[in-house]
């Protein structure tokens, strides 16, 4: 976690997601990327791209940068380095340029809750972030002047496709120094005797240096539902789950689940790529 990007529209729910980066940048000797898109009708853009400047425009673009100056010096990041990107494109398509170009580790975002993604990413960008992203991706959803995770509960189905994305979910709270809450949630409809679960689980967690971990087994009508109790039930600090690209999560994750656990969950969620 070397290197962060924070995507800003100015909004609070951008700054508490600042702040967080933040921390979590002066707690690993890291950097901040911070970042504004400016997004154009396509004949404002055609017009910027001959060379022809509009008043309106213009105005807009000089605001932002001014907004975005004035962030840069906020105390939140006293002592941290921090860069500066300004830049017309579309949301999701800048968020994923920026942060392959530049190398970096995690990307932090702000959301409103549940209510789902809106002052600064509108339609189906903030579902294309988390869904598609290769770097991870923490969601923050409220104010936090200190962001200590002791807790981090992790929920799976602990299958091989699980594994490559799971080193970066040890690496991630081993360096923020949480216990790993590894949770299994058993449905219904996906039933396993608590011997089978355990078995797999302890099987799967054999492969890894775990600085700290646990092994649960949670039953509930569906997976949400069960991830969420959970994390209630261990006053759980950070939730994470493995997400599966344009597919959604898993097969161990149904439908729209991990969108609709980011916009359910008071907690901070964090996202890694299968």
């Amino acid at each position: 976690m070397k290197k962060i990007l924070v995507p800003t529209d100015f909004s609070k729910h951008a700054y508490y997601a600042l702040k967080v980066a933040a921390q979590i940048a002066r707690k690993n000797d890291g950097e901040i990327l911070l970042l504004h898109m400016l997004e154009l009708p396509h004949q404002a853009g055609d017009a910027l791209g001959s060379g022809h400047d509009i008043p309106e425009i213009m105005l807009f673009k000089n605001a932002a940068i001014d907004r975005l100056e004035n962030l840069m010096d906020d105390e939140c990041l006293d002592g941290l380095k921090v860069s500066e990107v300004f830049q017309f494109e579309l949301a999701f398509n800048g968020i994923m340029n920026i942060s392959q170009k530049n190398n970096v580790d995690l990307i932090v975002m702000g959301s409103h809750g549940a209510s789902g993604f809106k002052e600064m990413f509108i339609g189906s960008n903030a579902e294309k972030v988390v869904r598609l992203s290769e770097i991870p991706v923490l969601v923050v959803k409220k104010d936090s002047d200190t962001f200590n995770v002791n807790k981090f509960v992790f929920a799976s189905d602990f299958s091989d496709e699980i594994k490559k994305p799971f080193e970066k979910v040890v690496e991630f709270a081993n360096k923020l120094g949480a216990e790993l809450h590894l949770v299994m949630i058993n449905t219904p409809s996906s039933f396993k005797p608590t011997h089978i679960a355990n078995e797999i689980m302890n099987d799967f967690i054999s492969n890894y240096a775990v600085n700290k971990f646990s092994t649960h087994i949670y039953n509930d009508v569906n997976v949400e539902t069960g991830i969420l109790n959970f994390a209630n039930f261990v006053n759980a600090d950070l939730i994470g789950m493995s997400t599966h690209g344009r597919k959604g999560l898993s097969h161990f994750l149904n439908g729209s689940i991990s969108e609709d656990l980011v916009n359910h969950a008071v907690r901070p969620v964090v996202t890694f790529k299968i």
